[in-house]
């Protein structure tokens, strides 16, 4: 997996999983993204409050869109909601490297070990470790760690990955689609798999 820059930027988005559906529905009734962009901008596809919000929706879901191969599209429509929103996580592991690193160094590792628990500790534990393996998450300040904390919970959670406790959440292992499976092996996108099921 190429790794990108790591960032910050994942404070403002959401997990968006109606409006992902959406795109992945209009493309898969032929439509192109540009098309999308027209659309949302004249029928604010996605309720957005403002604009402003309708466009970073878009541009967010739509590069969750292309960094998926056109196989995940298919099979999401065919797919149950739990899976959907599994290969909504995936999109968003593949648009977000240092989410990637946390699911698959903390997450995984939970599932590895047996620990049923994610706790706050492992997140800071998480962003420490990241300070001082990287300049610029080193500049990050503790409120941005904390709300990007606070943010990568709610993916989990989102995900269905984990319960929605207050504090420390229990972990739920999710039961892969067989074809879910094949997709990510397709694409050269074990290290994933892997970081959701819990493999060394």
């Amino acid at each position: 997996m190429r790794k990108q820059e790591y960032s910050a930027g994942m404070v403002k988005l959401s997990f968006w999983f109606s409006e992902f559906r959406k795109v992945i529905n209009l493309i898969n009734q032929g439509k192109t993204l540009k098309e999308i962009k027209v659309l949302n901008l004249e029928e604010n596809l996605f309720a957005a409050p403002t604009q402003d919000r309708a466009i970073q929706i878009f541009n967010t879901v739509s590069n969750r869109a292309k960094s998926l191969d056109q196989s995940f599209y298919s099979l999401f429509e065919q797919s149950d909601i739990a899976t959907q929103k599994i290969i909504n996580l995936i999109a968003i592991m593949k648009t977000d490297s240092l989410f990637f690193d946390f699911v698959y160094e903390v997450y995984r590792e939970k599932l590895i070990v047996g620990s049923d628990e994610l706790a706050d500790s492992d997140i800071r534990i998480f962003f420490n470790n990241k300070q001082l393996q990287s300049e610029k998450v080193a500049k990050w300040t503790d409120y941005t760690l904390k709300r990007l904390g606070t943010c990568y919970k709610t993916m989990l959670m989102e995900a269905g990955l984990t319960d929605r406790s207050s504090g420390n959440r229990n972990i739920l292992k999710p039961i892969l689609d067989l074809k879910l499976e094949q997709c990510l092996k397709d694409n050269g996108m074990e290290l994933i798999l892997h970081a959701l099921i819990g493999v060394r």
